[in-house]
């Protein structure tokens, strides 16, 4: 085919050649021209009314996605700056928490020896009281044991010898038991 066209070309007939083509293919050179100038004023209208909306549009919404993609990328990094402040908040928490219990422990340590000494001195108190409480009453009672075991004997003297004793007798054999008694 390019050998024809420039073999007519060579003859000069290109522009019969092409009216030809145009004929044989039902080409109307003045519906083509104003196919083109339509189709120019069509595409010239689609862009300007049509086509820079629509750009407009979507460079807005990629501006928004970019936006929101930096957005995300800065609560991302908050959300991790967050959990790690809360993670220190929770292990110093711990740290506290171990050290308060410690402290409670060692509280309750010293509460319970010192509640233990005071129980242990007022055991020891009322054992001495008890004690002296008991010596008293034994005294108390041994006293009692010699008066009585002196009013026998005085008793027992005068019935034995069979007469009645004086007051100063009967003393004075009370006094004599009792010193038996102590020795």
């Amino acid at each position: 085919m390019s050998a024809n066209l420039l073999l007519a070309a060579a003859e000069g007939g290109l522009g019969q050649m092409v009216g030809e083509v145009a004929h044989r293919f039902g080409v109307n050179g003045q519906l083509l021209i104003s196919q083109i100038l339509s189709f120019c004023v069509v595409a010239f209208l689609l862009h300007r009314f049509a086509y820079r909306p629509v750009l407009r549009v979507l460079d807005e919404r990629r501006q928004r996605i970019q936006e929101s993609l930096e957005n995300a990328e800065k609560i991302k990094a908050e959300l991790a700056r967050t959990e790690a402040a809360r993670k220190e908040v929770l292990q110093k928490a711990g740290e506290q928490a171990n050290q308060i219990i410690e402290e409670a422990r060692t509280a309750a340590s010293r509460v319970l020896e010192e509640e233990t000494r005071k129980a242990r001195a007022a055991a020891e108190e009322i054992l001495e009281r008890a004690r002296q409480a008991g010596e008293t009453e034994l005294a108390r009672l041994k006293a009692e044991l010699r008066r009585e075991m002196g009013r026998l004997v005085a008793e027992t003297t005068g019935r034995v010898i069979g007469r009645v004793l004086t007051p100063e007798e009967h003393q004075r054999l009370i006094q004599e038991a009792e010193r038996e008694l102590t020795a």
